[in-house]
């Protein structure tokens, strides 16, 4: 994106245009973000291991498997508690994936990700967990241990949550169509955007830890929400010629409404 273009959207959500340009250098010095030759910015090397986390919400139940019963473990027991820097890394690896402590130095996560446990390794490692972590695949655990390690999600705010969201996404998808331009880019780049984080950090708990019904209710909705917010945004796209940013045109609803945000 052109700077022009990240100072007319910053705008919207009333960033100012100085606090703007302070941010892109700093996000430059760190690697998240760079700029090519013509002046144009896009996200760094340092940001890719969570953008791809981030572009995977609209696959999410692809992710998963039937579980078992096993269990996934990390222990990071033997590893130096380093930099706060480091230890900030590693959880955020731990969140992505949806770990829990069961004991000091020891994370577990069912283990129903549709991957195998080396390629769980290296997206842990691309997220900032230390290579001397020991990645486990546990069969079983002991009755009492078991039960203690699928309660340390709260899975009824969990499902709560995924309600709320899925009722708030309907209301604004109702509500949109109403909205100045201006404010609909606004609402659906907050909404959307939050209901997304959501997403790509829920731990993907199987059946029957929780009800998985709910969780499935909510990507469909953001699915949709998806298409009305790029609906929103596509005029501003248009201006500087963001094609690549476009979303595909293929649903009567993301037609319908994008005339009548445009009119």
């Amino acid at each position: 994106m052109p700077v022009r273009a990240l100072v007319d959207a910053a705008a919207l959500f009333a960033i100012e245009e100085n606090s703007l340009r302070v941010a892109l250098t700093r996000l430059r010095a760190v690697g998240t973000l760079e700029r090519d030759e013509r002046g144009e910015y896009r996200l760094g090397k340092r940001a890719q291991a969570v953008q791809h986390q981030v572009v995977s919400w609209r696959r999410l139940e692809e992710q998963v498997r039937p579980w078992q019963g096993g269990w996934i473990a990390v222990s990071t027991a033997g590893l130096s508690r380093g930099a706060r820097s480091e230890l900030r890394r590693r959880e955020r690896a731990f969140r992505f994936f949806g770990f829990r402590e069961l004991a000091p130095g020891l994370e577990v996560r069912p283990d129903n990700l549709a991957m195998s446990l080396a390629n769980l390794r290296r997206e842990l490692a691309s997220l900032g967990l230390d290579a001397g972590a020991a990645l486990l695949a546990v069969a079983e655990l002991d009755a009492a241990t078991d039960s203690r390690a699928r309660g340390l999600w709260d899975t009824r705010r969990l499902v709560a949550d995924y309600r709320r969201s899925a009722a708030e996404l309907a209301a604004s998808e109702a509500r949109l169509p109403a909205l100045s331009a201006r404010a609909a880019m606004v609402e659906s780049f907050l909404l959307g955007g939050r209901v997304i984080r959501q997403l790509v950090l829920d731990p993907l708990l199987p059946e029957p830890i929780i009800g998985v019904a709910e969780r499935r209710a909510l990507v469909g909705a953001m699915r949709r929400y998806d298409k009305l917010g790029h609906a929103c945004w596509r005029s501003f796209f248009a201006d500087y010629r963001l094609t690549s940013l476009r979303a595909p045109v293929d649903s009567k609803i993301h037609q319908e409404t994008e005339t009548r945000i445009s009119a």
